[in-house]
């Protein structure tokens, strides 16, 4: 075997270093390609030279679209097989060449070297050193190519994690060709955008470095920008710029938490709000969950009103934001309560929810089924009798028979719909009052461990959550009684995918 593998390296070294020795032919490439793939990289390092690599980085520069194809396959191989930090110190240049390359094949190869070296602490100083590799890779920000761009995202992302690198990008003429490219579209601008907010996320001091760069305060200039769809795309960013403490802590400082509830307040007279209010709503939901839903609702009045206006509105895209936004509040107590506080309205807007749920086109009802399960939702922790009393009516407010209504939507057969009901049984699975529900339902418990009804594995993982959130439960025993605990355990322990075997007896005369 050791032998049979020495002879296949020593065939794809020789074959290495004719294709290095001279322009080889398109067929002794391929040959090159096919015995590479079969060759342990361990076994092509010592026999890899810096003069292969290059001469082979050599043969991309032709137009000849076969040819490179087979240069990157067997680059793509040979590269893996050395260090980052070798790459960086021997092919920088060819790096370079790479990310000029017309072929996105190129770049990509390239790209994804730049991706390992950045990966490498003992590189990254290597690559902080090369201004001209670091401009190319700004520039591919730019390109139409969109893997090669989030490649390149990715790799200055990761760069400005070290304070040189932060100094490198901010502090050197590499800002002013981010401006450069940012200056080619509307789309390329905001991938700009995409990487500011990702470095900014790092840490405070990163984010510093981006607001001082001014790049920052013009994206919230954005905001208020004449393009309707500039705007909702400005908003995303601007909620993903929130998710970070000194984020938020940023926007409140500069006024913009402010800006966005005042531009929701005067959304009533454009007729284009339609196009950036959902984003805009969306930012005080994700805004109100990791801050204080109360604080946030209180303060911002606006936000919940536009949040029931939308909820109880006839346009289904709204309608669906409003749903969402509903199910991001009420994913902890404290946004629950909040919710509570409306009292009738609320329970109201859940009667609407419920009807949406059964009657909706598909991806509206998927929502309202993710949306009632996230409200419904009591951790163990936390369910006092208040609490409990509170899902319990929120539960009946979304129809008049609740329990029969999902069970109806679970037995449809559409794996996205049956997956959402179950979910919406799981979420309420530890809660005493809905054990009971479960139980009275004629026939409901002998659904929950009949494996028959669960068509594809998405369905059949639905149900053991299900299965395995009743079993979890303190008071299932009790109130389930002994027998139908048993059969869940049972039903647990067997897993998600059991089948029973099914013995099958000849009998002699048989037809």
């Amino acid at each position: 075997m050791a032998e049979a593998a020495a002879k296949m390296a020593e065939a794809a070294a020789e074959l290495l270093e004719r294709a290095a020795r001279r322009d080889p032919a398109l067929e002794e490439l391929r040959a090159l390609r096919v015995a590479l793939q079969a060759v342990p990289l361990a076994a092509l390092r010592s026999r890899l030279g810096e003069h292969h690599l290059r001469a082979l980085f050599g043969l991309l520069a032709v137009n000849d679209r076969e040819q490179v194809s087979a240069c990157v396959s067997i680059l793509e191989r040979l590269l893996q097989a050395l260090d980052p930090l070798y790459v960086i110190q021997n092919l920088r240049e060819e790096l370079q060449k790479g990310l000029f390359h017309p072929d996105d094949s190129v770049k990509i190869l390239t790209m994804s070297q730049v991706g390992r070296i950045v990966e490498d602490s003992a590189a990254v100083p290597e690559i902080l050193h090369s201004p001209e590799l670091l401009q190319q890779i700004i520039k591919c920000i730019g390109g139409e190519k969109i893997a090669v761009a989030k490649e390149a995202i990715k790799s200055l992302s990761r760069i400005a994690q070290s304070q040189e690198g932060l100094e490198a990008l901010f502090g050197s003429s590499l800002l002013g060709d981010l401006r450069r490219v940012m200056a080619t579209s509307d789309v390329v601008r905001y991938r700009v955008y995409e990487l500011i907010v990702e470095i900014s996320s790092v840490s405070a001091e990163s984010l510093n470095y981006c607001a001082n760069s001014g790049l920052i305060p013009e994206l919230i200039g954005e905001l208020t920008g004449e393009d309707v769809l500039v705007r909702a795309t400005c908003i995303e960013m601007l909620t993903s710029l929130a998710h970070s403490p000194q984020g938020r802590q940023y926007l409140a400082q500069q006024g913009v938490i402010d800006r966005i509830s005042n531009i929701i307040l005067g959304a009533e007279s454009d007729p284009f709000s339609s196009f950036y209010l959902p984003g805009f709503v969306k930012f005080f939901g994700n805004l109100a969950v990791v801050d204080s839903p109360q604080q946030i609702c209180e303060r911002y009045p606006v936000f919940m009103e536009k949040v029931f206006e939308m909820a109880e509105s006839q346009d289904p895209t709204m309608i669906g934001v409003a749903v969402d936004t509903l199910g991001i509040l009420g994913s902890n107590v404290e946004g629950k309560q909040v919710l509570q506080k409306t009292r009738s309205r609320f329970q109201n807007l859940l009667s609407k929810i419920g009807h949406q749920a059964k009657n909706a086109p598909t991806e509206l009802r998927l929502r309202c089924l993710d949306a009632i399960s996230s409200l419904l939702y009591l951790p163990p922790e936390q369910q006092t009798e208040d609490l409990l009393r509170m899902t319990e009516s929120w539960f009946t407010s979304l129809s008049s028979q609740p329990l029969e209504l999902f069970r109806s939507i679970s037995t449809q057969p559409f794996p996205d719909l049956h997956c959402g009901a179950l979910r919406v049984f799981t979420a309420i699975a530890n809660q005493p009052w809905a054990q009971k529900l479960m139980l009275n339902s004629p026939g409901f418990v002998e659904y929950i461990v009949d494996r028959s009804v669960e068509p594809d594995k998405a369905s059949k993982d639905a149900k053991y959550e299900l299965v395995k959130a009743l079993v979890n439960s303190k008071t299932i025993a009790e109130i389930f009684g002994n027998q139908y605990y048993l059969r869940l355990r049972a039903y647990l322990h067997e897993g998600p995918y059991y089948v029973k075997a099914v013995s099958t007896t000849a009998v002699e005369g048989a037809e």
